[in-house]
């Protein structure tokens, strides 16, 4: 898994839009739409391929799976939430099987382009498929839960009973879904502790740049610490590794990554960081890649996992007391008989 990650950075390290990683190198994209060839498109929600969390996730699982099944993949990075449309069609006309949309600001146009492309399977993550369409499927997650988990731990953690986060644009839903989330599994861990804790959330303004805004994360951070908050989630693109990076900077105070194990994504973060809220990403798109493949996949929605990643450095951090009870209300809040607190 780490050097997985590792060589797939490195690589994208030194990419430009349209980059192409081969899957198989007797295929090239010169050979899609051919037949028995099998390619995979992506393309990114505004931010960048390599954002070390959801763009970065979603791209490691596309190529796992067209690597299983044998094909090619290639990604474009989308600038401008205008060029939806016009990104997709630079996959469609070259006749590839599947593309995999990244984000839930693309929603509206994956279901357009399954419309207009039904013979091209659509892979739309963060997306809830609420469209007729037979050939897209949206991946989607209960952010909340993990946001809940995240909140939980937190809230046994702070020393100061002062929690907060920074994260990406409200507006965007699977955002949100993390917010009141965490707020809930803070407001559930006080409530055992039968401690007061003060939990903020801070969310970036709308706009093109609110997932790739790290200079705002750091500084939004920052103001946070500075007013005694010791536990900090950051969640949002580079916007939120900006947060959890200006954590690490500070003594004694605790970060949570987001979507993805951040321990082997944003190394500088790796002395705060008790743990990831985890949508499993690159599981549930190379899962959706295959069965697109296999001609199994099916039009609607596919619930992905969600999950805390372990604590890594920090394992003493947690005491043995709030691992029992944080095992536990895993298993209820994943089972759903614990209420998140998210409103819907």
């Amino acid at each position: 898994m780490i050097k997985r990650i590792s060589a797939i950075t490195a690589a994208l390290a030194l990419a430009t839009v349209g980059f192409i990683v081969p899957a198989n190198a007797a295929t090239t994209e010169a050979d899609c739409g051919k037949a028995g060839e099998f390619c995979v498109g992506l393309v990114t929600d505004l931010g960048k391929i390599d954002d070390k969390s959801f763009n970065q996730a979603a791209w490691e699982g596309a190529v796992a799976g067209a690597k299983k099944a044998g094909g090619f993949a290639k990604y474009i990075e989308t600038t401008d939430s205008k060029d939806y449309a016009k990104n997709i069609k630079l996959f469609a006309d070259k006749g590839y099987n599947a593309i995999v949309t990244v984000g839930f600001l693309m929603g509206d146009a994956s279901a357009a382009a399954a419309k207009l492309y039904p013979k091209i399977k659509f892979i739309g993550v963060d997306q809830f498929n609420a469209s007729t369409e037979t050939n897209y499927t949206g991946l989607i997650f209960d952010e909340d839960k993990a946001g809940f988990l995240a909140g939980y731990l937190a809230g046994y953690l702070t020393k100061t009973n002062k929690v907060g986060a920074v994260f990406g644009m409200k507006e965007v839903l699977p955002v949100r879904k993390f917010g009141e989330g965490y707020e809930g599994g803070i407001a559930y861990a006080a409530k055992q502790r039968s401690k007061k804790i003060k939990s903020t959330v801070v969310y970036h303004a709308a706009g093109d740049n609110a997932f790739s805004d790290p200079a705002w994360g750091a500084t939004t951070a920052n103001q946070l610490l500075t007013q005694g908050y010791d536990v900090i989630f950051g969640a949002g693109g580079s916007t939120g590794n900006g947060a959890i990076g200006k954590v690490a900077q500070k003594a004694g105070a605790l970060c949570i990554g987001v979507d993805i194990d951040q321990y082997y994504t944003v190394p500088e973060a790796k002395s705060c960081l008790v743990t990831s809220a985890e949508k499993k990403l690159v599981l549930g798109v190379a899962t959706l890649v295959g069965q697109a493949k296999a001609g199994t996949i099916k039009g609607g929605n596919y619930t992905g996992q969600v999950g805390l990643a372990p604590h890594h450095d920090l394992e003493s951090k947690v005491p043995a007391a709030v691992k029992v009870r944080l095992k536990k209300t895993t298993t209820a809040v994943l089972a759903g008989s614990i209420a998140t607190g998210f409103k819907g």
